[in-house]
């Protein structure tokens, strides 16, 4: 008996090969191949009856569910035309394959792409509800830049002056850090004001002084000279490169209501910047104790001044230094060496006595200031009627003068004179040598005389 042969030998075989399922994906292609075709995430059944198997070998790549069988098979593909070589029985194109692998890469770019971006949305762990946008700030309007500073604010005053001011540290009873007051720089030579009572103790006692500008920069500081009874002092710094000389303006010019600025380091505090108004002009202050008195015709101003504002600026609204900040009212009567605090009074030397005191120390060394040689009643409650002359000294401008004790004077060069304070800070406003005017009452007579003022050294 002749063998029957398993196939025609006329029909091409079919590739037993399993095609790989990226480079030959057409269903064609496998069910001629007699596979399954199985289509994604499908659940696993059992074959139809009749269905072929894959061989055990491949079970491991066997699909999890078949789909029922696609169509009857295809004619056999043509034979090749003439002088076209065979294709091998392969029914792919050799096209297809290079363009669906760059069809798949970019798929797959594209997938990777949208699925960082759902990780992203799915990752976001920003709270949800009414009330969250899930965009932050994305929806307000922020403004970068800083604002300006207005001309004439507290703002600009403060960006003008503060590398002009700085902080004074001198020894104070034994103490090298004891005393801690205010000052500015008066000039680009290294000269920086303060007041006497910040470092008169350090001064007596050839104790350390040190200045500490905006920038925190410290200097070794020495004292060129002072005057207890302006209660002023000029310090000197060697190395003063980095220092930024003030502007001075003038206090004859301001206005009571006007605003103003003080700067400072109170209560060790260095850097701080106060406002307020000035408060009132020419305002008789005393201040020390017996030893030690200053006599002030100060500016008071509501801008907050506390212990270490002693020496600072008091600043109009251009920026310009029109007083040093010394003094500060307290319900006990106290002054700013005091313990007390600000209450809303405090009182500033004119920048017009810095000048002339100032101008002194740097010329001599030494400051002067103006006298009559007599004594007038102070204290209590003033009066309003004027300064009553309890003595005469002898030989002095106001026996020269024709004055008497128990002369009241009323008034100084025209200005309205209220006590015996009021009288003595109205003399120390002028000079050495300089003639004044004083209006008196005599037993009930008034008269006008001519003093010419002498001097003394303090």
């Amino acid at each position: 008996m002749n063998d029957v042969p398993d196939h025609d030998p006329s029909v091409p075989q079919e590739p037993t090969e399993r095609p790989d399922p990226i480079e030959a994906p057409d269903r064609r292609a496998a069910h001629d191949a007699g596979e399954q075709v199985v289509a994604p995430h499908a659940q696993w059944a059992p074959p139809a009856p009749g269905a072929s198997s894959l061989p055990a070998a491949d079970r491991a790549h066997e699909p999890t569910a078949p789909l029922p069988e696609l169509s009857p098979p295809l004619p056999p593909p043509a034979p090749a035309p003439a002088g076209r070589a065979p294709s091998g029985g392969s029914r792919v194109p050799g096209w297809l394959i290079p363009v669906v692998a760059a069809v798949a890469l970019v798929v797959g770019l594209g997938g990777g792409l949208l699925g960082a971006l759902a990780y992203d949305r799915i990752s976001d762990d920003s709270p949800s509800g009414p009330g969250y946008s899930g965009d932050g700030l994305a929806g307000v309007d922020l403004e970068d830049a800083p604002p300006l500073a207005a001309p004439g604010s507290v703002a600009e005053v403060a960006q003008a002056v503060l590398p002009s001011t700085v902080q004074i540290i001198a020894e104070y009873q034994g103490e090298a850090t004891g005393a801690s007051g205010s000052g500015w720089v008066l000039d680009g030579n290294g000269h920086i004001v303060t007041n006497n009572h910040v470092v008169a103790d350090a001064a007596t006692n050839n104790g350390p002084i040190v200045v500490v500008d905006h920038d925190r920069n410290r200097y070794d500081a020495e004292v060129v000279g002072r005057s207890p009874i302006y209660d002023l002092a000029v310090l000197y710094v060697k190395d003063h490169e980095k220092l930024t000389p003030a502007k001075l303006g003038h206090s004859t010019q301001l206005q009571v209501g006007e605003p103003v600025v003080a700067i400072g380091s109170p209560l060790s505090l260095p850097d701080t910047v106060t406002s307020g108004i000035v408060s009132y002009l020419h305002r008789p202050v005393t201040t020390g104790d017996v030893d030690s008195q200053s006599w002030i015709d100060a500016i008071q101003t509501d801008a907050a001044i506390n212990p270490g504002n002693s020496g600072g600026p008091l600043v109009n609204q251009k920026g310009e230094v029109v007083g040093v900040n010394s003094a500060i009212a307290t319900a006990g009567g106290g002054s700013i060496d005091s313990e007390a605090g600000n209450i809303g009074v405090g009182f500033a030397i004119p920048v017009e006595q810095v000048r002339v005191t100032a101008d002194q120390i740097l010329k001599t060394g030494k400051a002067q200031y103006p006298l009559i040689g007599a004594e007038v009643k102070t204290g209590g409650v003033p009066s309003g009627a004027g300064a009553e002359i309890s003595k005469i000294n002898a030989g002095s401008p106001a026996e020269e003068a024709g004055l008497r004790k128990g002369d009241v004077i009323t008034h100084v060069n025209g200005s309205r004179v209220a006590d015996g304070n009021a009288l003595i800070v109205a003399i120390r406003t002028h000079q050495p040598g300089e003639t004044i005017e004083f209006t008196l009452t005599r037993e009930s007579e008034e008269k006008k005389v001519q003093v010419t003022l002498d001097g003394k050294e303090g």
